[in-house]
Order: C-alpha cells, then sequence, then structure tokens
C-alpha cells in the first residue's frame, strides 16, 4: 500500500472542500449572517490539507489504493463537511450534522430537519451545495482542476463512478473530468435559468438547481418543491431531473454531432421505456384520487422522476397513494437512473445485463450446446463484468437486509424500516411510512443514523470501496 501518495491524495482534496466553502460563506456575508461557521471549518481543511498534501511520495497507485483512497476521501469529506453545520448551533448533535452533510455529498437528500425554513441561508446554501459537489464527484473535480497526483487517475475514477464500467470519453482522464464537470454546470446554469423564468426567487432557483442536477433533492422549504404551488416549475424540475439520469457520455456524444449513438443507447431506451411504463401505471392508479386529469399527470411523472432519478423532492404524498403505486415506486428506487449519470440506485444498465444473463439462462436449457454471449449496445459484455454485476447485486442485497435489521431496533414499523435503509442505500432520501416525502429521520436513534450515513455512503460508492476498507487484506503490505 502506498500510504504517503494515499494521503497526498486526501490532503489535496480536502483543499478543494475548503475551496468549496468559500462560496457558502459568500452567501452568508451576503445575507449578513454569522461567517465563522465557515471560517472555522475552512481554517481547519487548510491546515490539515495543506499538510497531507506536501507528503512526498512516489507514483506507485493501483486498484486496491484507488479503491482504498477514494472511500477515506469520502468518510474525510464528509467529516469535516459537517463543521459548519455543528459550529451554526442549528443541530443538536454532531450525529445529525454528520448525517445531514453525508446525506448532502452522496446526493440522498434525507433529512433530519424538522424545520428547514428556520435555518441560515448560508447554511441551507452549504447544504444544497454539498450535494451538488458530491453528485459529480468531488475527487473527479479534483483530477480536474488540480495537478496529477501520480500513477493511474483512471484507479480513481473507476473507484468512484457508477456503474459496472468507468470509460473515458478522451484519453486523458483529466480532460475526461474537465468535459463531464463543463456539461454538469452547463445543465446546472440552464436550469437555474429556467426556473427563474416561472417566477422563482433567484437564491431559491439556484438552491433548487444545485438539487436537482445533481439528484440530490434538498430544499429550501418544508413542503420540498410544493411549497411553491408553481406548475411551471414542477415541470422545470422534472424535465432536468430525468435530464440528470441520463448518461452524461450521452450529452458528450450529441455535443461532438454523434446523436444518432447516443440515442442507440440500450440503457437510454430500457430506462425511457421504464419510466413511460411507470407513469401511465400510477397516472391511471391515482387519477380517481384528482380533481383533474391534468395535475394527476402532473404529479405522476414528478414522482417517478424524483424516484427514478433519486432526487427525493415531492409535490404528493405518496403515502396515501394506492398499494400498485407505491410498490411501482419502490421498485423504481431499487433501479435508479443510467450508469454515468447523477442518480443512484443499482443502474439500468446493470439490471438489463442481469435481465438478458437471465435470458440466456433459460435459452440454455432448451439448447444446452448454444454458444450465447450477452450483448449492451451490439456489444459483448465481459464475463468478468457479468460476474461483477451479479456480485454487486448480491452485496447491495446483503447491505440492504443488514441495514435493515440494524434499524428495525428503533422499533419502527417495517415499512420505515425497510423503506429507510433502501432510500439511504440507493441515496434516494424518502421511503414509506414515517420516512416518507412528508416525514424525516430526526426520530431515529443516534446508532440507526450512523448506520443510515454509513449505508448512503456504500450506495454512493457503489458498495466495494467503503466494503474494502473494512478487510484486513486491504491495509497488508503485501
Amino acid at each position: 500500500m502506498n500510504y504517503k501518495l494515499m494521503l497526498r491524495i486526501l490532503g489535496q482534496t480536502l483543499l478543494v472542500e475548503a475551496l468549496c466553502l468559500v462560496i457558502p460563506l459568500a452567501v452568508a456575508l451576503l445575507y449578513h449572517e454569522d461567517p465563522l461557521p465557515f471560517l472555522n471549518t475552512i481554517f481547519l481543511l487548510a491546515i490539515t490539507g495543506t499538510i497531507l498534501a506536501r507528503v512526498k511520495a512516489k507514483a506507485d497507485f493501483y486498484t486496491r489504493e484507488g479503491f482504498a483512497v477514494v472511500g477515506l476521501i469520502w468518510l474525510a469529506l464528509s467529516f469535516f463537511g459537517a463543521f459548519p453545520f455543528w459550529f451554526s448551533g442549528c443541530f443538536s448533535s454532531y450525529t445529525d450534522c454528520f448525517f445531514e452533510v453525508v446525506s448532502g455529498f452522496t446526493t440522498t437528500g434525507a433529512s433530519i430537519l424538522t424545520d428547514i425554513e428556520a435555518l441560515p441561508r448560508g447554511i441551507l446554501f452549504w447544504r444544497s451545495f454539498s450535494s451538488w459537489v458530491g453528485g459529480m464527484g468531488v475527487l473527479i473535480f479534483t483530477l480536474a482542476f488540480l495537478p496529477k497526483v501520480g500513477g493511474r487517475t483512471q484507479v480513481l475514477v473507476q473507484a468512484e463512478s457508477p456503474g459496472p464500467v468507468a470509460s473515458k470519453l478522451v484519453p486523458k482522464t483529466a480532460q475526461s473530468s474537465k468535459i463531464l464537470w463543463q456539461i454538469y454546470l452547463g445543465l446546472t446554469v440552464l436550469c437555474t435559468i429556467a426556473l427563474l423564468l416561472t417566477r422563482l426567487p433567484l437564491y431559491d432557483a439556484v438552491v433548487t438547481a444545485l438539487a436537482t442536477v445533481c439528484t440530490g433533492g434538498f430544499s429550501v422549504m418544508n413542503a420540498s418543491i410544493a411549497s411553491y404551488a408553481n406548475p411551471a416549475a414542477e415541470v422545470v424540475v422534472t424535465l432536468f431531473m430525468f435530464l440528470s439520469s441520463v448518461n452524461f457520455a450521452a450529452y458528450f456524444l450529441m455535443l461532438t454531432g454523434r446523436v444518432k449513438q447516443a440515442l442507440q443507447s440500450d440503457e437510454l431506451r430500457f430506462f425511457l421505456t421504464v419510466c413511460a411504463l411507470a407513469v401511465l401505471l400510477i397516472f391511471g392508479n391515482i387519477l380517481p384520487l384528482y380533481d383533474t386529469a391534468g395535475h394527476a399527470l402532473r404529479d405522476a411523472f414528478f414522482q417517478v422522476g424524483t424516484i427514478v432519478s433519486t432526487a427525493g423532492f415531492s409535490t404528493a404524498d405518496f403515502n396515501l397513494w394506492p398499494t400498485l403505486s407505491q410498490l411501482v415506486l419502490v421498485l423504481l428506487m431499487f433501479l435508479g437512473g443510467c450508469a454515468g449519470s447523477t442518480a443512484g440506485g443499482i443502474k439500468c444498465c446493470r439490471v438489463l445485463v442481469m435481465g438478458r444473463c437471465g435470458r440466456r439462462a433459460l435459452a440454455r436449457l432448451s439448447h444446452p450446446r448454444a454458444v450465447k454471449v450477452v450483448k449492451l449496445d451490439g456489444k459483448p459484455v465481459e464475463e468478468d463484468t457479468v460476474n461483477t454485476i451479479f456480485v454487486f447485486f448480491f452485496l447491495y442485497v446483503a447491505v440492504l437486509a443488514a441495514a435493515s435489521i440494524l434499524v428495525c431496533r428503533d422499533g419502527f414499523s417495517l415499512t420505515t424500516s425497510v423503506t429507510a435503509a433502501l432510500a439511504c442505500l440507493s441515496n434516494i432520501g424518502p421511503g414509506l411510512d414515517a420516512v416518507g416525502p412528508m416525514g424525516n429521520f430526526a426520530a431515529f436513534s443516534p446508532m440507526s443514523k450512523w448506520i443510515l450515513s454509513l449505508t448512503m455512503l456504500i450506495g454512493r460508492l457503489e458498495i466495494f470501496p467503503i466494503l474494502l476498507l473494512l478487510l484486513p487484506t486491504t491495509w497488508s503490505r503485501a
């Protein structure tokens, strides 16, 4: 293990976090709020980051170090990122601060806050901005805008990027990272402008756009998007939640004139088909509950978008919807968006590959000697990739089961406990029952909040980096 290089990368990333905190600091100053929570945290990050970034190390960097350092980075970012909340005095414990910032960085959107509107605007901005930074990945940001850390930087991207295969848009990793961030920033600017056109206030438009494009779902209003009673804003948020659930590589292809290639993606077609079917099922199921078909269709589109994108916004209390609609939403919680997007969940490409593997297994029963190859976008999927997908799915279910069992000790209903664990693992935010769109996670015990925080990190980093930290062999010198 190249511990020195890991510490240097960790230090550089903490310095990036310090720079990120300058923006909410400016917001706090703009609204004449106490800047000390941010100044104190920036000071701690600057000192710690500078010391670690000066560690001299050889540029020998391999897969084990890559996965391990990514896990450590996200734990460290969350540890320091919770300090503005803690210094502000708006939270009752560091546990709540840690839960809230982990929910931000992992773009989960789960919250322990019962009165969001009572918090200072600077603190609320950091809450949403942390989710925006975590959406594309702060480590990818580091690789894009800081000098090369040495060694195989693609390993770091692979360890942090969602999906079974991490591919570069261009040969250089740093250049690929810059392109992704440019697309990400472009979508955020467009979303902000669109929300301003719906007559949302500037602050609300910016914060909502940050939370929408990163599919984080943090709102500055107690009743989320429903508080604005603005159908046009709901349509804009719905559109950008779906756009943010698509593999960002598709936008790169479109911008470089390869529109046909982007639209031929098997995963994109599968994603759009599932979303359309889900909207139709829910619309038909909830129509009797609404006065107009237009309102029912708008709510169906919004809730499908917020769940499949794992954003976690809400315009309706789907706890009150029929069982069929709730079941469809729970299934979408498992699915999530496309690989290479800001969405969480298992990812559409994994589900598609597993489905095609199931079809291949059935075909072999009738034709044992036939050679069947699983394909995605017309290209064979390597068996190692297929095996990794099934291992991921097994670990996903195992983590979900373990988290659900541990959270059940708090005495909540089975629906609350299981959907709370699922909402955190898939980085969605709201679940059902007590953790539904009109509820929150405040009533959970401190131990459950730590468990759910770890579950959010495991889900955001696609399970492997965090679990590898727990293996003794990861830290051996061999």
